[in-house]
């Protein structure tokens, strides 16, 4: 099963990085094309679209769709009738297939459901929870999943590769190149990419970069928060680490509250964006802050030497099975406490310069944790 995550996961992540490069603004399915965040997208019965590159909430296709669909979406259901000429490519909590895609289809996903309606007229590679084929695949079928179904009324064309705790087919089932299980698929099938293996330290090298360059960035441009970000790590690790977890629990709650209406999706889902950033920041901001303490002990105060201390040891701890993982943990609700209280204060500091006729800098407001006071 750890493959098949894998495969999951890879596919997830291709989507992300291609979200990544969309616009955030909000709107709906127009005659033409719909690109950004919105709700629901809807493309009704007798109207056509060129495509769907964006995110949403939901995304249902009841016309015709001459391209692709690609991004995330909590659903995306192609209802009988409804066709997409082109392919799909997408993470989703749920796709569900009763009409016609033209081209392949490649989801990261919890649960994908090709029903007796549904024909895909290419290839179908899919990392979900629950993967169940009763239509028409004209092309070959590759997927990790923790349970698969093969219906009685699936028609596969080529070749069903599969990995799953979980497999059942129906005696009635068609499949003309036969039925593989194949525990290596997570790694054979690179997700929507193809099968391009990136080699696990390469993984390793580019985050400790990606965390070296942000670093800097923070060090350079807020020094005086960061240091402050480490004197309360420093002073209290306790309550740092305490509020951090609730923050961990709270943020994705409250997101998830937000999303239950049409109104809320799209805030939830720039919240998530933006807490999804904050993660990072403060997993960056934990690693330092750990750094700067151990090297106070030893006399060395040097905030650059902190930096990159702290994040080439947690680079090589994170090599390290469980321990490192964990290691890394109480790093990220270190700086994730510490950063939710520098921005309390900061947010506090703000308002009252503001009150004062002028507004207090997040620099002036960095040293309040560590015990200094703030000019007015």
């Amino acid at each position: 099963m750890n493959r098949s995550r894998s495969l999951r996961r890879r596919i997830v992540v291709l989507a992300f990085v291609a979200m990544l490069s969309l616009s955030l603004g909000a709107g709906v399915a127009a005659a033409q094309s719909f690109e950004g965040v919105s709700g629901t997208v809807v493309v009704e019965d007798g109207e056509t679209v060129d495509g769907i590159d964006g995110i949403a909430g939901s995304v249902v296709v009841r016309g015709t769709i001459t391209g692709d669909i690609s991004g995330a979406a909590g659903s995306i259901h192609v209802v009988e009738g409804g066709t997409v000429e082109g392919s799909i490519e997408a993470a989703a909590g749920s796709l569900r297939i009763d009409g016609d895609v033209g081209g392949d289809v490649a989801v990261g996903g919890g649960h994908v459901d090709v029903s007796e309606t549904g024909r895909i007229g290419g290839d179908l590679e899919a990392g979900t929870g629950y993967l169940s084929v009763d239509g028409t695949i004209d092309g070959d079928v590759r997927a990790g999943a923790e349970t698969i179904v093969l219906g009685p009324n699936a028609d596969v064309g080529g070749e069903f590769r599969y990995d799953a705790d979980s497999f059942t087919e129906d005696p009635d089932a068609t499949v003309a190149n036969g039925v593989v299980q194949d525990p290596g698929i997570g790694d054979d099938v690179g997700g929507i990419g193809g099968g391009f293996t990136v080699p696990d330290w390469v993984g390793t090298v580019y985050g400790l970069l990606a965390n070296l360059l942000l670093g800097a960035i923070l060090l350079a441009v807020f020094p005086v928060f960061s240091s402050g970000i480490a004197g309360r790590v420093a002073d209290g690790p306790v309550a740092s680490g305490g509020v951090g977890f609730l923050t961990l629990i709270a943020v994705p709650i409250t997101l998830a509250a937000a999303a239950i209406t049409i109104v809320g999706i799209p805030l939830a889902i720039l919240g998530a964006f933006a807490f999804g950033l904050a993660i990072w920041v403060a997993a960056v901001y934990g690693q330092f802050a750990i750094a700067t303490w151990a090297l106070g002990l030893a006399g060395a105060d040097n905030r650059w030497l902190a930096l990159v201390v702290g994040l080439v040891a947690f680079a090589l701890l994170g090599l390290v099975p469980i321990l490192g993982g964990l290691l890394e943990f109480v790093a990220l609700l270190l700086g994730l406490g510490a950063l939710a209280f520098g921005l309390r204060d900061a947010y506090r500091a703000r308002r009252g310069g503001s009150a004062r006729g002028r507004q207090t800098t997040l620099d002036e407001v960095g040293d309040e944790g560590a015990g200094s006071e703030v000019s007015s």
